[in-house]
């Protein structure tokens, strides 16, 4: 527990203040549906549609779905036991990881790709419905989305029971319809313009999971118990995004789509529209968290103002953006939040569970610590020297080092940039971790 966690809680929300204690009311089932809801996302087809795209293989894609989403389950779970141990939202507890102030770079960072999703999740909640009705008519569903995102971030604990109450069955049911429609058309070639590999397909698949990492302890810390926590967030979030992340890819096979235009082709199935529609509803979800784990991260900074007036500001800026904004290079920014997120949160789990032994100081008086700073920084190469993107101004740079790294050769088939950086992350944080320590132990 956090030493601010000094003040009573009311049992039935979430803190107010970052000095307040976390009711613990989540168990399994309440963290499993939560995650369920949030792996459900009109982005996991869009995803897979470009995993499909990466692979040029039925096969192929749906396997680097299964091998990057159950990469990315194991690092979301077990960024959630960080919560349910301390009690502290996310960016709190990475104060155990780098310290008070070292912190502030992760948080200033989750800030950032926060409001990025919030606002992306409402462009394709607005996009998904113009699909249904009319153009003109975006402007009205991108204010409907930020608002109903935003009264939900400012009443969490309530939205989590409302999603298992009801909005769960109306999933399932229009997910099981759209599964059957895709799986009854014939399955075609899949296109090979635009193929890549197996391992940059992974790498998508992982990120797009990896993504909510940061999110997670912003929820579990109202977990009863680790173990809750832990298989609730792996196997609620791993489960949904597997299958939608397959979904995109049996239409691609079967519809003959793209990542672009897939949410339309499973619009103008039989019934399509009715079905989408309620995943439409239901991303309404994947906003709210967004908006929700944002106010969290900007509690680490400012833990005094209370949390319902920041995520009115962060809805209303989210709502803004995607006014004006498109969704711009997604696949790129997938990339980028793999290359910075999964070396961060394989150390903090590295050194969470082997360096520190579940034993983190998450107080503001929290000391820096240069190990696991200096270990995120050697996942971070890792990452990007197998897999620079194509990021204009930025990709030219790592492209000519891992030429020479690489001897001038291709990176070699069998090397991913998810599990090189997570093993190079997690074995620098255990040994410079164990250097660190070694002068206290004596």
């Amino acid at each position: 527990m956090t030493e601010t966690a000094v003040r009573p809680a009311d049992q039935t929300e979430a803190p107010l203040v970052l000095t307040t204690d976390a009711p613990r009311t989540l168990g399994f089932l309440d963290q499993f549906t939560l995650w369920g809801n949030l792996g459900i996302s009109l982005f996991g087809p869009v995803t897979g549609a470009l995993v499909a795209a990466y692979t040029g293989s039925l096969a192929q894609g749906l396997l680097a779905v299964v091998v990057g989403c159950g990469i990315g389950a194991l690092v979301l779970g077990g960024a959630a036991v960080f919560g349910s141990q301390t009690g502290a939202p996310a960016m709190a507890c990475l104060r155990g990881l780098f310290g008070r102030r070292g912190s502030t770079a992760p948080t200033v960072l989750n800030i950032a790709q926060n409001v990025g999703w919030a606002t992306m999740e409402i462009i394709v909640i607005s996009q998904a419905a113009v699909a249904v009705t009319s153009e003109r008519w975006r402007w009205l569903f991108v204010v409907l989305a930020g608002v109903l995102a935003t009264a939900m971030a400012v009443r969490p604990l309530g939205s989590v029971k409302l999603l298992r109450k009801f909005m769960v069955w109306l999933v399932l049911i229009a997910s099981v319809y759209l599964f059957v429609q895709v799986l009854s058309k014939p399955v075609q070639a899949l296109p090979q313009d635009g193929v890549f590999g197996f391992w940059p397909a992974v790498d998508l698949a992982a990120a797009g999971v990896v993504s909510f990492a940061p999110l997670a302890a912003d929820y579990t810390r109202h977990s009863r118990t680790n173990k809750a926590a832990f298989a609730g967030s792996a196997l609620g979030y791993g489960i949904a995004a597997i299958a939608y992340y397959a979904l995109g890819v049996f239409a691609v096979a079967t519809l003959q789509t793209n990542s672009t235009d897939v949410i339309t082709a499973l619009v103008t199935l039989p019934a399509g529209a009715i079905a989408l529609f309620v995943l439409l509803v239901d991303e309404v979800d994947e906003a709210y968290a967004n908006v929700y784990s944002t106010t969290m991260a900007a509690h680490n900074l400012v833990g005094h103002v209370d949390r319902r007036w920041i995520s009115i500001a962060i809805g209303v800026l989210a709502t803004g953006l995607a006014l004006l904004v498109d969704l711009g290079n997604y696949t790129q920014f997938l990339y980028l939040i793999g290359s910075v997120f999964i070396p961060l949160f394989a150390v903090a789990i590295a050194d969470f569970f082997v360096v520190s032994k579940m034993n983190w100081d998450v107080s503001s008086t929290a000391p820096f610590r240069w190990q696991p700073a200096v270990a995120w920084l050697i996942g971070f190469v890792a990452y990007q020297l197998v897999n620079p993107g194509t990021v204009s101004g930025w990709s030219a740079f790592w492209l000519d080092l891992q030429q020479r790294v690489f001897n001038h050769q291709p990176v070699p088939g069998w090397l991913g940039a998810t599990y090189t950086s997570i093993v190079v992350s997690m074995v620098a944080a255990i040994l410079l971790g164990r250097i660190g320590r070694r002068p206290l132990d004596n």
